[in-house]
């Protein structure tokens, strides 16, 4: 296997679209790497570029120790997964599966046994003698992924293989495709616009918008110390409730307002470093779901609670998605609890202001970083 570089790599498209923006990764042998982003932000074009099936702007690509910038992509060493699965529909499975290393020229029994042991891996074996029109979209993707298998590629390349199935599916082959990393202890980049996916799945996740990098990290890195306000609000499902308004000095205590005064919340201590150059300044205040909680008595505990009507009521098994306006805001809570609380009416939440996040409302980078 082998470790992919991209070094300043930009896309530019005719008439001047940058698609890319001068990308800068370093992805280790054998990690699992998954690049996320809203439909546009330049991930596939970033994983097209290391395919070779787009050429690069500027900048320097490298497969190993190779430079591959002018390498085609067949002579790359890489394999890669489709949306679409790209099945050839006339061909058995074990044809599809065996096409590229027949081009290749390689001995029949070679192929033979690479065939059967990557159908045996994906539990396949029985669909061999199959086209694919007699397959489910799982089975499909499963072909799609043995064609892969059986190159024994450098780098394995996935763009968005699991768009096209249902959610069930969808989990258990997201689950697969681990398992499958985890025993070929191969170098894998993933392709993805769902987060769930993204953080499920990832030793790293690059996020992007708009052709450029906001933040390398591991899952949890992301989730907990997100650089800036997109990463905060695109990682997380539901997503982090994000507030405007500014830190007020009173008292010798550090608050944050809104606008309308709904929201008067106490900065934590451990946060106030970060906070206080920004008294009498704006800022984007950041809360996850789940550090809201229910307050048992129902009285406001000053600085840790706000007052809101509960809009919405949204039962997910072992917990509830309340669904609240808060003065002008609608935030999402996250509670465990086994009482629906009345629909319409004011209700008293705590805020766990100790994993509360602020940004600079006119970078929007993350502060105390």
């Amino acid at each position: 296997m082998a470790r992919v570089a991209l070094r300043n790599v930009r896309k530019v498209y005719a008439g001047g679209v940058e698609a890319v923006k001068s990308a800068s990764l370093e992805i280790n042998d054998k990690e699992f790497v998954v690049l996320v982003g809203p439909s546009g932000c330049g991930k596939s074009t970033t994983l097209r570029m290391i395919a070779g099936l787009e050429e690069i702007s500027d900048g320097e690509i490298y497969i190993g120790d190779t430079l591959v910038n002018d390498v085609p992509p067949k002579n790359r060493d890489i394999a890669m997964v489709f949306q679409n699965y790209a099945l050839y529909p006339h061909m058995t499975v074990y044809k599809n599966m065996a096409f590229g290393l027949m081009l290749r020229k390689y001995p029949k029994k070679e192929i033979d046994q690479r065939v059967r042991d990557a159908a045996r891996i994906l539990g396949i074996e029985h669909l061999l003698d199959r086209k694919p029109k007699a397959l489910s979209g799982g089975e499909r993707q499963r072909v799609a992924v043995g064609r892969a298998i059986v190159r024994q590629p450098k780098v394995f390349l996935f763009d968005e293989p699991l768009s096209n199935l249902d959610a069930k599916l969808r989990v258990q082959m997201r689950a697969e495709i681990s398992k499958l990393h985890t025993r070929l202890q191969s170098t894998m980049i993933y392709v993805t616009h769902d987060q769930v996916e993204a953080m499920t799945m990832g030793d790293r996740i690059v996020v992007m918008l708009g052709g450029a990098i906001q933040q390398i990290a591991s899952p949890l890195e992301l989730y907990n110390r997100p650089v800036n306000k997109f990463v905060a609000g695109f990682i997380g499902s539901p997503p982090m409730n994000l507030l405007d308004g500014s830190i007020v000095a009173e008292n010798g205590t550090l608050w944050f307002r809104d606008a309308a005064n709904a929201v008067s919340l106490a900065v934590a201590p451990e946060h106030q470093p970060a906070v206080e150059a920004y008294a009498g300044k704006r800022i984007v205040f950041g809360i996850r779901p789940e550090h809201f909680a229910e307050n048992a008595s129902q009285t406001p505990k000053p600085g840790r609670s706000v007052t809101a009507n509960v809009e919405v009521v949204e039962p997910m098994g072992s917990e509830i998605y309340l669904h609240l306006a808060v003065g002008g805001h609608i935030c999402t809570a996250r509670v465990n609890t086994d009482r629906e609380p009345p629909v319409n009416q004011a209700h008293v939440i705590d805020v766990n202001m100790e994993k509360a996040h602020y940004f600079d409302a006119e970078t929007e980078m993350a502060l105390g970083r």
